[in-house]
């Protein structure tokens, strides 16, 4: 075996997982130093950083004899300590020695990772001590510290001379490559992992659903995400109290104590002004965002549902904070890293914006209900009354028949029955207008959709409203192109859009202007456009020229009488259904409407 053998374990295991790559890397390079240098024990260390920002040893894998008792694997020891002690160490390249002479301590061995060997030195000047202490540090091409490599005893039994300290710096300098490489692949896998959770909690999140069924999918991609074992959210009031629900993984019931309900509200808003999450454990107390009583209170909870530590992550959007997310291991689990903090802040921002968009549909899909409701309540307002005005008016329309006729009638009698006709006919079509524009705004009354030729229909039209055109001068053109003109709907009330838009054309056209009428279909459906030569409309009338009773402000158009329904009414028809109008106008230029139907299924 060379020193360059180490650099092979990860193609030795490159079917391997992430985490099982990393660990199996680092294991075949404690075990090429034993078998390379001739030493009895390697042990590899890397630098994690605890949840408070303490740098601490993390023995990761060892390799060696039964002499040195058992390595503890996954041990944490504080990195300040080794650092003290290697001040005085002698440098051997990356190597660092020290002499168990200048140790300040006698348990070496119980510090860093394993029991002191119970052997005795040879006798000889160079002899190794089992309180010796032989360490590489290894660092990153930027000088950041990632890891150490430990050896000892040496199997001849004497410190190290000039051709073992050339050996062990090369395999030093390969051992460093390799643990850094192998610690940029964990984290490299771990960002992969986390960014993957929160993609999958962004899909799954969809604001139609309602707030409790987005969070409780949530759930599962948390938990495997961020490799806990359970979770649970907790939202806040729309008036910002810390007493909304509570959802968690798994379908577990959790009911905080009451005093912890105040206690998350108050941590959360500081987490989130600060931009920051908090990891609870029993022995690293949070005083950055928790009080040591406060602290005590959430540990005992924790320890009574089974808890060993905990990451809180604020959740809000902008400067409002909406809630709070509780990721949970058990004690043995590994701790909260930095990438998991960091990534746990991220989601806080994700999930923030997903309540606050689940909470503005909620209110506007609550609106729109409302809404429905007073617009149903109107159309049955509008139906009711317009009946009970409509027999009265039959009533009056006949008496005032029965009053033309009479032959004692004298001229200025004959003029005031003569105005009051006028007055009742023209109430008896706002009656009509009414009546229909409930009808046809009634969700309840359906339409039942047929094949409609429109060919046919628009003639008849054209033949009704013809008359009152020739007695403007106004002639009406027909265009007919694209094949089988037939709409989806209901005749009847395809006939009242056309109707309407072609009387409201004439109508609004001087006298010697000219209107037309346009039939044709593409991929999208059928098309009828009426377009006149009249007063046009202007840009802020356009906007609510669908709306029930607007006159236009054009004080030309206010002089013609009209119920201001006529336009409503199209637009209901053509909205139940589910076509489109479009209106194309300028005052003083005339109007062009275009009303696109659907055709009937193939």
């Amino acid at each position: 075996m060379t020193p360059d053998d180490v650099a092979r374990p990860a193609t030795a295991i490159r079917d391997a997982g992430p985490e099982e790559m990393f660990r199996g890397a680092l294991q075949l390079i404690a075990e090429s130093v034993t078998e390379l240098v001739g030493f009895q024990l390697a042990c590899i260390s890397v630098v994690r950083t605890s949840p408070d920002g303490t740098q601490e040893l993390e023995v990761i894998a060892d390799a060696g004899d039964d002499l040195t008792g058992e390595i503890i694997i996954g041990r944490r020891t504080p990195l300040k300590s080794l650092l003290l002690e290697i001040e005085k160490a002698e440098v051997w390249g990356q190597f660092r020695f020290l002499p168990h002479e200048l140790l300040e301590t006698q348990e070496v061995g119980e510090e860093y990772g394993w029991a002191v060997p119970d052997i005795e030195p040879i006798d000889a000047p160079d002899a190794w001590h089992p309180l010796d202490l032989l360490v590489a540090l290894l660092h990153d091409d930027q000088g950041t510290l990632r890891g150490t490599l430990a050896i000892d005893l040496p199997d001849d039994g004497r410190r190290p001379g000039p051709e073992q300290r050339r050996l062990l710096e090369r395999f030093a300098a390969q051992a460093g490559r390799a643990v850094v490489t192998a610690l940029e692949r964990e984290e490299l896998a771990e960002q992969v992992r986390l960014a993957e959770t929160a993609r999958t909690i962004v899909r799954q999140a969809n604001a139609q659903e309602g707030l409790d069924r987005i969070l409780q999918d949530c759930q599962q991609g948390l938990v495997e995400g961020f490799r806990s074992r359970g979770s649970w959210i907790q939202t806040f009031d729309e008036d910002g109290a810390g007493t909304g629900a509570i959802h968690s993984s798994a379908g577990i019931d959790v009911r905080l104590p009451d005093g912890l309900v105040g206690l998350a509200e108050r941590a959360a808003r500081r987490a989130w002004a600060d931009q920051s999450v908090v990891v609870v454990t029993g022995d690293r107390p949070a005083h950055d965002v928790l009080a040591e009583d406060d602290h005590r209170r959430i540990v005992a909870f924790l320890d009574a549902i089974g808890v060993g530590s905990l990451l809180f992550v604020p959740l809000g959007a902008g400067s409002e904070c909406l809630g709070n997310l509780v990721l949970t291991r058990a004690d043995g689990d590994p701790e909260w890293s930095e990438l998991d903090r960091t990534a746990a802040l991220d989601i806080g921002h994700d999930l923030g914006r997903v309540v606050l968009n689940a909470r503005n549909f909620e209110r506007e899909h609550q609106l729109v209900v409302e809404l429905r409701a007073l617009d149903a309540y109107k159309g049955q307002l509008i139906g009711t009354v317009s009946h009970e005005l409509k027999n009265p008016l039959a009533a009056v329309s006949g008496y005032l028949e029965m009053l033309q006729s009479s032959p004692e009638l004298g001229p200025g009698s004959r003029s005031a029955v003569e105005a009051m006709s006028r007055g009742a006919t023209r109430l008896g079509r706002v009656v009509d207008d009414l009546l229909l524009l409930s009808k046809v705004g009634d969700p309840s009354h359906a339409i039942i959709p047929a094949p409609v030729d429109l060919v046919p229909l628009v003639a008849e039209v054209v033949d009704l409203i013809d008359v009152q055109a020739r007695q403007k001068g106004i002639p009406i053109t027909t265009e007919v192109s694209g094949g089988w003109l037939v709409a989806h709907g209901d005749a009847w009330e395809i006939d009242r859009v056309v109707t309407n838009l072609l009387s409201n054309a004439v109508k609004y056209t001087a006298p010697g202007g000219s209107v037309g009428v346009r039939l044709w279909r593409d991929d999208e459906g059928v098309h009828v456009t009426v377009s006149d030569e009249g007063l046009g409309i202007s840009a802020d009338d356009q906007e609510h020229l669908f709306d029930e009773f607007f006159r236009s402000t054009n004080p030309e158009a206010v002089r013609e009488p009209g119920t201001g329904l006529g336009l409503a009414i199209v637009r209901r028809i053509v909205d139940r259904h589910d076509g489109r109008i479009r209106v194309d106008s300028e005052v003083g230029r005339g109007s062009v409407f275009t009303v696109t139907l659907p055709a009937p299924p193939a």
